[in-house]
Formats: structure tokens, C-alpha cells, sequence
């Protein structure tokens, strides 16, 4: 790789990370502004994504859908448009996407907005069966402030809401500025080769790393835990030469829940599996998943259509799809045990405030180290909450936070343990969690023990895996979060 284009790409690359810090530090809400919710990215002006920063792996597998939506509306060089639609290269409607031109391309931020309306503060709902169940759904959109004036009369608290979106603004200004002075240091037909380049280079690195796997056919079943029963999720991942072909062919139909995923959604977490087997330090560009095609029959779990709810496919069934792929991968390949496998969703809220955030919980090991504790696994990447911005925010207050210690499970390398959180509502609220392996623990490997499962309670009381209510003041909320599994 030429010298050249290493410089290139790694300015590239900074953009994304200086949109992505611009964006946390002018943001309003604590879970984009101490969690990190967020991600951004640059992409050719064919739609092709050429450089991401690291951040939130089923945000930015699912950009290029988000893109390719804006394009086909023709924006013009000062146009930013704004979605979250989740059939329209969306997440799931918290998600909310900002697309705008650069002198190159188009630079893109996606962050998780603490509430866009719907039926529950927080707009991730336990029970909703449709996608406005969820709250407000926009297809591509021109941002301008007669959209913004609509949008924020519909959501709870519009001034955060306003700021967030300020600070996604923010980082596009800034996209849009770096690129201009890095086509003028190296000169913009020399930067545009260099973006096709870094593309191809990926492509080339990650079909390398497939040629190296075991060819064949491996198949895999796990499942999620919906109130009604749980749903299977069948994966048959084919390794053929250079390239890799998953098909979930048998996964369970849509159901009238949320956990629904969108296909974007779904190769987001193949994509996500496939780059940790092959190269995880490729450079982080579109390339990276051209050799991957995923198969989902439409109307199933992984392939759902509208107006089906998808509030937790985003969350907590793109994780089991990255499980399930890796067990798929398992009988192929060395692979680590599972992880907690789920983001542990916790929303609380009233007209007042709406406080939104996933809980960390064990990695699984690996077969030459232990897995980490207190972690965010798979799909997510975020941080926590710390205790002084969430009571300092929020009437809340948190009572215990800690490692469920000795929970990962046993095997020559342990797994990660989970976590405890325990909150205390101060004024009455309405909760909702979102959670998976409460009923299931995660796999060990290669002979490791399992980890534990996780657990919800309301002041003492065992709640499902999925649950919604009321809280009075004084009520405690209790999440323990699964431990990874044991490897060896």
C-alpha cells in the first residue's frame, strides 16, 4: 500500500473520529453526549462508504442503505437530509441519520435520540406492535425548519431534541470543511483515487482472510425470547473461494412484536462477524463487505416488511443474528464463546424526561484469553451512564452498580462477568426493558462452562425478559446482566 494512500486514508479516517467527537461534545443528551451513542462516516459520491470511524457496529453497517435512500433523491450541494425509517435505511426510529453532500461524497451521522415520540418515554416501547407504536416515522427528508418545527411538536422534550440534532449539524459542517482542505493539500482527483483505492484495498484484505477459512456449508439455530415464545433464527453460512454467502432460510416469520429486524439491520450483523474472522484491522470501508451476500426470505425475523414494530430487532435480535453466525462460523473456525447477548435496553421516563441506556454485561473467552467484564458485546459499543450525569439529569437515583462477580463461566479461560445496576425512581415514571438470555444463558466453547443468565426485577419481583409498567416514587429497578461463557 502506497505511502501516499495510507496518508490519505488515515486523514479519512480522522474526519469520521473529529465528526464523531465534534458531535459528542456538542450534544445535549446525556446518551450521545457520556454514552457515545453515535457514529459517522464518509462516502463516495456513487454511494459507496470509503471511511468510518469506530463506533457503533449496527449503525454503520446499515449506512449504506441510508445513502443510497438520499441519492436517489437527487440533494443538491447544501441540501442535509434527515431519516430514520427503518425500511428506508433506518435502524429503528431512536436512530435518527443526517445525510449531506461534500465536495467528494456525502458525510453521514447517525445517533440514538433519547425520546422521538410514541406511545412510551424513551420510544423503545416493550410491547409495540407497529412501527408507530414507536414514534415518529421519517422517510428521506430535507432538513429545514419547517420539517424541524413539525418534528420537535411531536416528540418529548424538543429543546434536547433540537440540540441533538444541532450537534449532528455541527459534525457535518465539519465534514464538509476538512474534505475541502484535504482536497486542496493533495488535490481532489488525487484524494477521489484514493478513496476508490482504500475501497478495493479492503475488498482485497477481507477476500484474502476468506480464502484462508475452511470452504463448506455450516449451519446454526439460536433463538430470542419473545413474550408469546421464543422465535428461532436459522443460519447456513456457505464458504466458497473469496467470498461468503449466509442464508436464513427457516428463521421464524415476522411476529407482531418488535423484535423484528430490517435487512439492513441483518447484514450490519454479518458483516460485523465476517470482519472479526477475517481482518478486524482492515482499513473500515464499504469494501470490507463486498464479498458478503446475505439471503433472508422477505416477511421472516431478519427480513421483516412494514409497518412491523422493530424497537428491539435493532437491539437485541441483531445481536442473536451475530451469535448465531458465529456458531455457525464455530464448526469451521476457533471462535470465542458467547458473550452476554443482549444491550440490556432500560428506558425511563415521563413528560418530563425520558432516560434512555443499555447495560454492559460478560464478554465470552477466547481460547488464549479471558473474556472482559463489564462490557458491551456484538452489535453495541456504547458506554455506560456514569452515576453523577445520570442523577444529575434525571430524577433517579442509583442505588448499587458493580460486577455480578464470579458469574462468567468456569473453563481454562473464564468468561466476563455481568453487571448489577439498581435504580430508584424519585417522582412516578413509566419503565420499559428490553433484554434477551434471561431464559437461555450464553454458550461456552470448546468445553467452558456457560455463563449465567440475566435477571430483571421490580423492588424484588422477577420481571420477563421484555416488561412495562408504572413506577411510583421510591420503586427500585434491578438489572443483572448475563456473564459471558467459559472457553476450554
Amino acid at each position: 500500500m502506497k505511502i501516499e494512500l495510507q496518508v490519505i486514508g488515515s486523514a479519512l479516517r480522522a474526519v469520521c473520529e473529529e465528526m464523531g467527537a465534534a458531535l459528542v461534545r456538542a450534544a445535549f443528551s446525556a446518551n450521545i453526549k457520556e454514552r457515545r451513542d453515535c457514529s459517522a462516516a464518509l462516502f463516495a459520491s456513487d454511494g459507496r462508504m470509503v471511511a468510518q470511524a469506530e463506533h457503533i457496529p449496527v449503525h454503520l453497517g446499515a449506512m449504506p442503505e441510508a445513502v443510497a435512500a438520499v441519492r436517489a433523491l437527487d440533494p443538491g450541494p447544501d441540501d442535509v437530509f434527515i431519516l430514520n425509517d427503518p425500511y428506508a435505511g433506518g435502524t429503528h426510529l431512536p436512530d435518527i441519520t443526517l445525510v449531506s453532500r461534500t465536495a467528494l461524497g456525502f458525510a453521514v451521522t447517525r445517533a440514538h435520540h433519547a425520546d422521538v415520540g410514541g406511545a412510551s418515554p424513551g420510544s423503545l416501547p416493550a410491547d409495540s406492535r407497529t412501527l408507530a407504536d414507536e414514534g415518529v416515522v421519517i422517510p428521506p427528508t430535507r432538513l429545514d425548519e419547517d420539517f424541524l418545527s413539525g418534528f420537535l411538536a411531536r416528540v418529548r422534550n424538543p429543546h434536547e431534541r433540537r440540540g441533538d440534532l444541532r450537534a449532528q449539524l455541527a459534525a457535518h459542517a465539519l465534514a464538509a470543511r476538512r474534505i475541502d482542505e484535504l482536497c486542496e493539500r493533495r488535490g481532489a482527483e488525487q484524494v477521489a483515487a484514493a478513496m476508490d483505492e482504500l475501497y478495493a484495498y479492503s475488498e482485497r484484505l477481507v477476500r484474502t482472510g476468506i480464502e484462508r477459512l475452511p470452504r463448506g456449508r455450516y449451519e446454526a439455530v439460536d433463538v430470542v425470547e419473545a413474550p408469546e415464545g421464543e422465535l428461532e433464527i436459522r443460519a447456513a453460512v456457505t464458504i466458497s473461494g473469496d467470498a461468503i454467502h449466509v442464508d436464513f432460510s427457516g428463521t421464524a416469520p415476522q411476529h407482531d412484536g418488535n423484535l423484528n429486524c430490517p435487512l439492513a439491520v441483518t447484514r450490519s450483523a454479518v458483516y460485523f462477524v465476517v470482519r472479526c474472522l477475517t481482518d478486524p484491522d482492515v482499513p473500515a470501508s464499504g469494501g470490507a463487505f463486498a464479498p458478503v451476500t446475505v439471503e433472508a426470505p422477505a416477511g421472516c425475523l431478519v427480513n421483516a416488511q412494514p409497518p412491523a414494530a422493530v424497537a428491539a430487532g435493532n437491539v437485541e435480535t441483531s445481536c442473536r443474528i451475530a451469535d448465531v453466525v458465529f456458531l455457525a462460523f464455530r464448526q469451521a473456525v476457533h471462535v470465542p464463546a458467547q458473550g452476554q447477548g443482549t444491550m440490556n435496553n432500560v428506558t425511563l421516563g415521563n413528560d418530563g424526561f425520558a432516560y434512555y441506556e443499555t447495560i454492559g454485561g460478560g464478554q465470552g473467552a477466547c481460547p488464549d484469553t479471558a473474556g472482559p467484564s463489564g462490557v458491551h458485546v456484538t452489535m453495541s459499543n456504547t458506554l455506560n451512564t456514569p452515576v453523577e450525569a445520570l442523577e444529575l439529569a434525571y430524577p433517579l437515583r442509583v442505588l448499587r452498580y458493580g460486577l455480578r462477580c464470579r458469574s462468567g463461566g468456569a473453563g481454562r479461560n473464564h468468561g466476563g462477568d455481568g453487571v448489577i445496576r439498581e435504580i430508584q425512581a424519585l417522582e412516578p415514571c413509566r419503565f420499559s426493558v428490553v433484554s434477551e438470555r434471561r431464559s437461555r444463558p450464553p454458550l461456552g466453547n470448546e468445553g467452558g462452562r456457560d455463563g449465567v443468565p440475566g435477571r430483571n426485577l421490580l423492588n424484588g419481583r422477577e420481571l420477563p425478559a421484555k416488561a412495562a409498567g408504572e413506577l411510583a416514587a421510591g420503586d427500585i429497578l434491578t438489572i443483572e446482566t448475563p456473564s459471558g461463557g467459559g472457553f476450554g
